[in-house]
């Protein structure tokens, strides 16, 4: 199959979708791939590096000529032309955050696949997990840099010193991104509380963590109590292909304490804070009611060799699936399948359907009845 992988346009957005590495094995399997010029710069990879592994170097409009499109993060409005209904494309998407790509995507009856909905029959989220894993141990950090008084915040040391109280961390969510969260803010000598509705997994966190961090049930009683103690607020909830569920509104942000920070790891789904809207690695943060909100959608990004490494680790085996198969390797494996979001100009994931009222059909039926896209 011809492979394309374009450059990433997303601002601050210094991910590419497949390492020197990935290409090696996609080009020694008999795939031909196409990469843009400097796709790979901002991960630390030349362009040298992709031709040794095989590739072909073009354009922007070279890369996305091909027929399976590898991205990391969702098209931009200045990519819509690109999208064809003869192509396949496999990337982050996040469509119930975003109606205007997901008419686009349904206009152009292009084949979409998003890695963050292809699920295992444990509910575990593969091509997720490795920018859950990432974000989450990046969520602490952020958020205590933005606590300093030079950035916006209270001024306050999340470990404290000696004789010197800490900081509060809650984190609403104890999925990859909530756990990986509270090691991180546990590590920096905060205090932390992890909310969740899973009562199991709360128990399994308690006995994982020996007792170090505060586990409570996840609902409104229990984040009122917490807020005018929280100095760092992490939102890392997450339905997996839905909007997330807001939280906290902007009501309850009187609760906490001027210059506490918000990171809201959901924000690419919506968002679990209701004050909370996308930013950018260029002007990441903003003030509403004297709390400091951070909303980067592409946290990954800031760590771009680190992401791209750990995504391609995870992508790469469905990537051969896909390119040696094609619609074939949605079709033989459920898990893949719960990927297909778009196809042939219909919607086939159902929380997208939900978000925006728009008739869904079912996956397998979807490619059943349509002529594939590519064999």
């Amino acid at each position: 199959m011809r492979i394309g992988i374009p450059k990433e346009v997303k601002p601050q957005e210094f991910r590419v979708s497949a390492t020197p590495g990935a290409v090696q094995a996609l080009v020694s399997a008999g795939h031909r791939v196409a990469v843009e010029r400097g796709a790979g710069a901002g991960s630390s990879f030349t362009d040298d590096e992709y031709l040794s592994a095989g590739a072909s170097l073009g354009e922007v409009g070279d890369a996305w000529a091909q027929d399976l499109i590898l991205k990391v993060k969702e098209p931009m409005a200045s990519e819509y032309a690109y999208l064809r209904h003869d192509q396949i494309l496999f990337t982050y998407l996040h469509l119930a955050a975003d109606q205007p790509l997901t008419e686009a995507l349904l206009a152009a009856g292009t084949t979409a696949v998003a890695y963050e909905t292809v699920q295992q029959p444990n509910g575990a989220l593969p091509l997720l997990t490795p920018m859950s894993e990432v974000a989450g141990r990046m969520a602490p950090q952020v958020g205590a840099h933005f606590l300093e008084r030079a950035h916006g915040g209270r001024g306050l040391l999340l470990s404290g010193v000696p004789g010197v109280q800490g900081g509060t961390v809650t984190i609403l969510g104890a999925g990859m991104v909530g756990t990986n969260a509270a090691k991180l803010a546990l590590g920096l000598g905060a205090r932390v509380n992890l909310l969740d509705v899973n009562h199991a997994r709360l128990q399994y966190l308690d006995d994982v963590f020996n007792g170090r961090i505060q586990t409570m049930t996840s609902n409104l009683g229990n984040i009122l109590e917490l807020l005018p103690h929280t100095d760092l607020l992490i939102g890392a909830v997450l339905i997996p292909g839905a909007r997330a569920p807001r939280l906290v509104t902007r009501d309850m942000l009187a609760l906490m304490k001027p210059g506490s920070v918000i990171v809201d790891v959901a924000v690419d789904q919506g968002g679990c804070i209701e004050t909370i809207h996308p930013t950018t690695h260029e002007a990441p943060i903003y003030e509403v009611d004297g709390v400091v909100h951070y909303g980067v959608s592409n946290m990954p990004g800031a760590v771009p060799n680190t992401s791209t490494r750990a995504l391609a680790n995870q992508t790469l085996p469905y990537i051969l699936k896909l390119a040696g198969a094609g619609l074939e390797a949605l079709r033989a494996d459920p898990t893949f399948l719960k990927g297909l979001n778009t196809y042939a100009g219909k919607l086939t994931y159902e929380a997208v359907g939900q978000a925006f009222g728009l008739p869904v059909t079912d996956a397998a039926a979807a490619l059943n009845a349509g002529a594939p896209a590519l064999s």
